[in-house]
């Protein structure tokens, strides 16, 4: 579990803001994204693949929109918990380098997720990406071929590089 749970969040969302009683709140969130690659280069601009249950458990920053007090915010890494994690996942590169072809079959597509910031406003959360493929904040997590089903999966926490075993998501 990331540092809110489902029923903190929504409490925290239906308060609003407690210093300006704003109801607009603006979310930041890690969140799944997939991305159909040819030769290691996006072939579109990915997609969302994340449920209602992901965006609470990648949530790093919730603001007000009006006056940008901070309802809540972590330091810490959104995905393995790590203290001082998050500087490291929003201004890192992604480690895992993708390959330009499967290094099993050769085919020249690959399939790939993505754990990416997000920023959505509240009550109406439709996330944009903060980072686009390549940029810091992107992290690739799995890569797999659907010509030949090999996949690989990083290793360690895609976000901060901190060492397994990752904690388990919702």
């Amino acid at each position: 579990m990331g540092q809110l749970d489902e029923k903190t969040f929504d409490a925290i969302v239906a308060a609003g803001c407690p210093a300006c009683g704003g109801k607009t709140l603006e979310i930041r969130s890690f969140i799944d994204r997939r991305v159909l690659l040819m030769l290691a280069d996006p072939n579109d601009a990915g997609k969302w693949v994340h449920d209602g249950e992901k965006f609470v458990d990648g949530t790093y920053s919730i603001t007000c929109a009006a006056c940008k007090h901070a309802v809540f915010a972590s330091d810490l890494c959104p995905r393995c918990n790590a203290p001082g994690g998050l500087t490291k996942a929003l201004g890192d590169a992604s480690r895992m380098a993708i390959p330009k072809k499967c290094p099993s079959c050769s085919e020249l597509e690959l399939l790939a997720l993505a754990l990416v910031p997000a920023v959505a406003s509240w009550p109406s959360p439709k996330p944009k990406p903060l980072a686009e493929y390549g940029e810091p904040g992107h992290h690739m997590v799995a890569y797999a071929c659907e010509s030949c089903d090999n996949a690989v999966v990083t290793q360690t926490c895609p976000l901060c590089d901190a060492p397994g075993p990752l904690r388990p998501r919702p």
